[in-house]
């Protein structure tokens, strides 16, 4: 007769496991997934808001010149880490995508609870950009090549160049001329006007004075080309800084001997003695 198989035993990959001590690894796995989702968030969330925010808060600092430039080379940082994560340890070629998704949630939740609900700001004037284009092409030139050197230079430009196209199609409607007191500005400037900040930084103030600022222009392209190069240098930096936070270390247990207790192994006369 055949053997029945035991109902309270689950085969996963060959390994024998109790219904149990299965729906235990399970759950543990979704808390793990959970955990990762949000330590991603919040962290490159603080990083870019840190270091690319007011760039990126209102429509009418979203100018030709320093938004185009400074976004993608500070974005590209997270992205790169986990790609030699989900790549050298599991290899699953989404890390790059993860990473920019986890982003843009903790952006869109900052911008409706904290700017639109919080201070009434309408969300024209402070949708965050899209970096998924530039995510999804550096996660494909990875999984193509399978090399991060390549993945550096084409996927590193391609970041770089698809940041400031692939928001154009949102950002063109903000940047139409128009006639405001006699005056010409963009649509994105009197939304900017019409909802006043109450502090405005030096450094966004002395930029680029005059108006037509964020009527586009070669400058953007410039400025796009630049951000693929500083971008190709920035994925290389962070790809090491990857691979050195998720190295595995082993410390030495010493904490037997601390309390007093004998050593594990025995000794060469215990060993005879045995």
């Amino acid at each position: 007769m055949q053997k029945m198989a035991d109902p309270e035993v689950v085969d996963i990959y060959g390994v024998k496991w109790s219904k149990w001590a299965a729906t235990l690894s399970r759950r543990f796995d979704i808390i793990v997934a959970i955990v990762l989702f949000l330590a991603v968030l919040s962290a490159f969330h603080l990083h870019f808001m840190l270091l690319a925010g007011d760039w990126d808060f209102w429509i009418d600092w979203k100018d030709r010149q320093w938004w185009p430039t400074l976004t993608p080379i500070v974005a590209i940082t997270f992205p790169a880490a986990l790609q030699y994560v989900f790549w050298e340890k599991f290899r699953l070629p989404i890390g790059a995508t993860f990473g920019i998704v986890c982003l843009l949630i903790g952006e869109w939740l900052a911008r409706a609870g904290g700017f639109y609900l919080w201070s009434d700001f309408p969300f024209s004037l402070i949708w965050p950009a899209t970096l998924i284009p530039g995510a999804i092409v550096l996660d494909t030139i990875l999984l193509l090549t399978g090399n991060f050197l390549l993945t550096a230079i084409f996927g590193g430009m391609g970041f770089g160049l698809l940041f400031y196209a692939g928001n154009l199609p949102m950002l063109a409607a903000y940047r139409l001329p128009m006639e405001v007191m006699n005056t010409m500005v963009s649509v994105g400037d009197y939304i900017g006007y019409a909802f006043t900040r109450t502090a405005t930084p030096e450094y966004v103030r002395l930029i680029e004075r005059g108006t037509l600022r964020t009527f586009g222009g070669h400058s953007a392209v410039i400025a796009s080309f630049f951000a693929g190069f500083a971008s190709t240098l920035m994925y290389l930096l962070w790809w090491y800084i990857g691979k050195f936070l998720a190295r595995v270390v082993w410390v030495p247990n010493k904490l037997k001997t601390a309390m007093g207790y004998k050593k594990d192994r025995p000794s060469a006369s215990e060993a005879v003695a045995v």
